[in-house]
């Protein structure tokens, strides 16, 4: 069984965004931006997206649901 590329991919961006809005919160600045408010408003709307893209799809991780996908999709070709 193996994890799709793009379920790690998202899971990977939903990561740098999670740590990107913690380091935010804990008053650090991961974006060059003096400006505060365009510096909140960059990362969250960052990490707003960034976790709608990554969980709209189905992320399989156990090999049981990895399994589940290969069946759906061999019923899908039937």
């Amino acid at each position: 069984m193996k994890i799709s590329k793009g379920t790690v991919i998202r899971t990977m961006c939903l990561g740098i965004a999670l740590i990107n809005q913690m380091l935010t919160i804990t008053g650090h600045s991961p974006l060059p931006i003096d400006d505060e408010t365009v510096n909140l408003v960059v990362t969250t709307t960052a990490t707003i997206v960034t976790s709608l893209a990554a969980w709209w799809k189905n992320n399989s991780f156990t090999s049981a649901a990895i399994q589940a996908d290969e069946m759906l999709q061999q019923i899908k070709q039937s």
